[in-house]
């Protein structure tokens, strides 16, 4: 007989689904924040936003991870909306 998902599963299924939802992460414990982050990885969920969501947690072991797998960010260039010949 299968066993039932546990509570904290569920929880991490349910956060993956509304990542949108979710402005701050750092109350969340790092044993939790890391398995969150590689079931995103795994749903091929990573984006900027969400990437920023995790490193704005400050939190040693996440950053660390980050910088284990290289992940880095992407640096949008920002194009003048005004051409003037001063500048």
């Amino acid at each position: 007989m299968k066993k039932p998902p546990s509570l904290l599963s569920l929880t991490l299924d349910s956060a993956l689904l509304n990542l949108s939802d979710i402005s701050d992460l750092s109350p969340i414990p790092d044993h939790i924040l890391l398995d969150l982050f590689l079931r995103i990885l795994k749903a091929g969920r990573l984006t900027e936003k969400v990437l920023r969501l995790f490193i704005a947690t400050g939190k040693e072991e996440v950053i660390s991870f980050i910088q284990a797998l290289n992940i880095q960010h992407i640096v949008t260039p920002v194009l003048p909306t005004r051409c003037s010949e001063k500048f």
